[in-house]
Order: C-alpha cells, then structure tokens, then sequence
C-alpha cells in the first residue's frame, strides 16, 4: 500500500482551509483518510496558527516510505522537517539547471528537465526541415495552373 501525505481541501468557497493527512495514493482528494496529521490555514494572519503539524505523526509516516506531494513538501521544509524526496527533487532540479546551462540555454528554460529540453530542440529542427521541404517544392510547381486558376479563367470566357 503506497501512502502519500497530501491535503485535504476543507472550508467555504473562498475561505480555503486545508487538512494535511496520510491518505492512500489511489484514494481521492477528499476520500478515506489514514491519520490526519495537522492542518494549514492559507488566510490566517498570524504564522503559528497558521500551520499546525504532528511532528512525530508525520515523520513516522515518511519514515515508513510516505511520499508527501510537492505543496505538502515545501510546507514541511518551511518547518524544519527534513526529508529524502526533498533532497531528491532539489538535486534533479540542479542537475536539469546545470545541463541547460551547459547547451547555453537561458535560465527561463534551465528549470526544465533535460528530456523536455531535447523533445523541444527535436521539435524544432522538426519545423525548419519541413519549411525548408515546402520552400523547395514552391518552385517545382510554378508551371503548373492550379484548379482555382483553371475555373477563373474558364469563367472570364
């Protein structure tokens, strides 16, 4: 069973509340709940009742292989909760900037990963082979009237 530690959209329509819980990965949004490790209030002014966490809850869960979603992760670094995935996307996300600078991409594009980065330059030289292909037949069919020339003229007739 894969458990990941994700959020839990409560509250109004326009008052955003979330709950932080353990849920299974196959399970919906709002759907069977393991444990419910803490809440974040996104519109609370003061910032320790702003996100309230089980420190042991949830570090008990990551230690037995719970993989938190990227929101859910950056609220526990901002927390002091260290983790392996965070480590891990961090140095994928270096190793993605070190390549696009190293191909002399600017830095918009160095947060891509480097296979997104080759799919778009493939992309590309796709497009120019194909313009360069349509600018050699252009002449090739010059000689020849199309069918809109032949009915303009049999018309004027």
């Amino acid at each position: 069973m894969a458990v990941k530690l994700r959020l839990t959209r409560m509250g109004r329509r326009n008052r955003p509340f979330f709950r932080i819980n353990a849920v299974e990965a196959r399970t919906p949004r709002d759907g069977k709940v393991l444990e419910k490790l803490g809440h974040y209030d996104p519109i609370e002014k003061d910032p320790a009742k702003q996100i309230v966490l089980k420190r042991e809850r949830i570090e008990f869960w990551l230690n037995q292989g719970a993989i938190p979603t990227d929101t859910v992760s950056q609220i526990l670094l901002r927390h002091g909760i260290k983790h392996k995935y965070a480590e891990q996307k961090a140095a994928r996300r270096t190793r993605a900037k070190a390549t696009a600078r190293a191909k002399g991409k600017p830095l918009a594009q160095a947060g891509k990963p480097a296979a997104q980065i080759a799919k778009a330059e493939a992309a590309s030289a796709k497009t120019d082979e194909e313009k360069a292909k349509a600018v050699e037949e252009k002449p090739k069919d010059e000689g020849r009237e199309t069918s809109d020339e032949r009915r303009a003229t049999s018309h004027e007739n």
